[in-house]
């Protein structure tokens, strides 16, 4: 039976009588369906069961609206959660037992877990444990009760964590869920001014510099191994720019020596960073 339920204002006739007055359900939209429901149990597959299962579903409709009705402030659209509903309901009526009690106190929580359910699993931009995610909306609930408090300011992290008892880490970790529901589209405008810039335009760009830091720091402790000759030839090549025969003239040496020395030093620097053994390191002629 489809879950797209078009509600209708002709539900079952309502008794007139005293008798009927004292036995009506605590909601007017929980219409009296125990004779149909007793029918239906007796009914096999096939067309008649399914127009009774129709009528059934018209009949209890505006419960399922008003149940999904409670969710509607949790940014999902109302239309959206009233099909959800309508599916609980069409459940709610493939299993329900009349011989377990009234109707209404099986689909109520059939159609409210539904609900609930859709939330957890469709409704989350990012994908939260269920354990978080409860742990959220205990949070959220004590948030809003310590705010009802007499005389009380914005919850603290401590308060919340003494209320639930839960540790603080515990409330840290269900308040970032807190911003996990919903995401913010990358070219949102952040800014309603004519130069206004987007999400994206505040992301910054990869900073080059970083792996210059990370590569400084795997060589100091090779650098530091050299001996003092070769880590001022590295120095006056790669810090102060100088040629190889302008090192060769400062330090009274040939050029192809330093050229060998420069090749020398880098293996070992090179090596020491990645962890290789000195004995496979290229040696100087």
């Amino acid at each position: 039976m489809s879950a797209h339920i078009h509600t209708t204002n002709n539900r079952p006739g309502h008794a007139t009588s005293s008798t009927s007055r004292r036995m009506r359900h605590p909601h007017d939209d929980a219409p009296d369906t125990a004779a149909q429901f007793a029918r239906l149990v007796d009914l096999d597959e096939g067309p008649e069961r399914e127009l009774l299962k129709e009528e059934l579903a018209e009949a209890w409709l505006p419960m399922a609206h008003r149940i999904a009705g409670r969710f509607g402030r949790r940014g999902e659209e109302l239309d959206d959660l009233r099909q959800v509903a309508a599916l609980g309901l069409v459940k709610a009526i493939d299993h329900y037992e009349p011989s377990r009690g009234a109707f209404e106190s099986y689909a109520v929580p059939t159609i409210t877990g539904e609900i609930k359910r859709h939330f957890r699993d469709r409704s989350w931009a990012l994908r939260v444990p269920r354990r978080v995610q409860e742990l959220r909306n205990r949070i959220r609930g004590a948030h809003r009760e310590l705010s009802q408090l007499p005389g009380a300011g914005e919850p603290q992290i401590e308060e919340i964590a003494v209320h639930l008892g839960l540790t603080e880490d515990e409330v840290k970790e269900g308040m970032q869920a807190l911003h996990s529901h919903s995401t913010l589209s990358l070219d949102a405008q952040l800014s309603s001014a004519d130069d206004g810039f987007s999400l994206a335009d505040a992301l910054g760009d990869p900073d080059p510099a970083y792996d210059t830091v990370i590569d400084r720091e795997a060589a100091k402790e090779g650098l530091a191994k050299l001996p003092e000759r070769e880590r001022t030839i590295l120095y006056l090549r790669f810090f102060e720019d100088k040629t190889q025969q302008a090192i060769a003239d400062q330090l009274d040496i040939s050029q192809m020596h330093v050229s060998r020395l420069i090749t020398r030093s880098c293996a070992k620097v090179r090596a020491q960073a990645l962890g290789a053994e000195e004995q496979d390191l290229p040696r100087a002629a």
